[in-house]
């Protein structure tokens, strides 16, 4: 703000000089705007040109008092103005910089391509749910103005180029979600990134019905289809309502502490081999474990109280948020 004052006041500094410069060679000279303006214009400038005209004693103090005081006005606000033209380039610099530092030193974070509908809803739903690191990715620079605006990290360039994706931290990244509106970008995305870092897990949005394979084959571990979900959801609500009020509740209100969550069995888990019946689940945490994806990937729903915790396993569970957070630590998890 303060530079746009200095800059503001020194502009009518220069318009005041001209002025008083113009209208005192008209008084003093008896000289026509033109000639009045030009000769100000030319004295200011010390471009070096004659006199449009022999002037009086009077129009030589005139012109003097023209020449110091407008060199100096004019100095101020070409001063003024490169300062803010360096100033700024230099904050965006460092601004990048720092940016960059910042996404260096991420682990176990989310990479986001795109920041259309789509990828805007899944990093205000990955912030809301589980606050953690994303790094979202786009190629417009009015996208990415919106994205600091939201408070994520970003990297302003094309996802589907190998860079890019390094420069956002793919090989240290938990996740990625390619979120673009052409089919071939997340086909490419996804051939890449798994490319780069094999353990990475890949969500991958399909566009129209029947590229889902082609997805699969490029190495998305999940597709997911806007359209067919938002169909799905939409005839669950009108045949299924209640049960759709429920898993509302449950997943999308972020103002209630019951709600239903996976959690994975750690190496370090205090309850590796042990029954369900004799973990104390259900009787410590007030927790209900509603399946379990077993390391080999098997789903197991509604398990038998003699079912085996072991290390691999993924508990998905329902009852209060606290509790889950309790349990989470149980299985050795740092966080949930």
């Amino acid at each position: 703000m303060n530079k746009t004052r200095n800059f503001i006041f020194a502009a009518t500094m220069l318009i005041l000089v001209l002025s008083m410069g113009t209208a005192g060679y008209m008084i003093l000279e008896q000289w026509n705007f033109l000639d009045s303006l030009y000769m100000t214009v030319i004295t200011i400038s010390t471009v070096g040109f004659s006199e449009v005209k022999p002037v009086s004693d009077q129009g030589r103090i005139l012109t003097m008092t023209i020449l110091v005081s407008g060199l100096g006005v004019l100095g101020y606000l070409v001063g003024s103005l490169t300062r803010t033209l360096v100033e700024g380039q230099l904050l965006e610099v460092m601004g990048r910089k720092r940016l960059e530092r910042q996404i260096k030193a991420l682990k176990d974070h989310y990479i986001i391509c795109g920041y259309g509908r789509v990828g805007r809803i899944v990093c205000e739903e990955i912030k809301r749910t589980r606050p953690t690191s994303l790094v979202v990715i786009d190629k417009e620079s009015y996208v990415t103005t919106k994205v600091e605006e939201d408070g994520h990290l970003y990297i302003l360039g094309d996802a589907t180029e190998e860079e890019c994706l390094l420069k956002a931290g793919i090989r240290s990244a938990k996740g990625l979600a390619t979120a673009l509106d052409s089919e071939a970008d997340n086909v490419y995305i996804t051939i890449t990134a798994r490319g780069l870092n094999p353990k990475l897990y890949i969500l991958a949005r399909a566009g129209r019905i029947g590229s889902e394979k082609k997805l699969v084959h490029a190495g998305a571990d999940v597709v997911v289809s806007p359209h067919q979900i938002g169909g799905f959801r939409m005839a669950q609500a009108l045949l299924r309502p209640t049960v759709t009020e429920f898993f509302d509740f449950t997943l999308a209100d972020p103002d209630i502490a019951f709600t239903i969550e996976e959690i994975p069995v750690s190496p370090t888990s205090k309850l590796n081999d042990v029954t369900l019946v004799d973990s104390g689940i259900r009787r410590q945490f007030d927790l209900i474990v509603v399946a379990i994806k077993k390391a080999s990937g098997e789903m197991l729903y509604n398990p038998a109280s003699h079912t085996q915790i072991e290390i691999g396993d993924t508990l998905i569970a329902l009852g209060q948020k606290s509790n889950l957070i309790e349990l989470s630590k149980v299985l050795g998890n740092r966080r949930l």
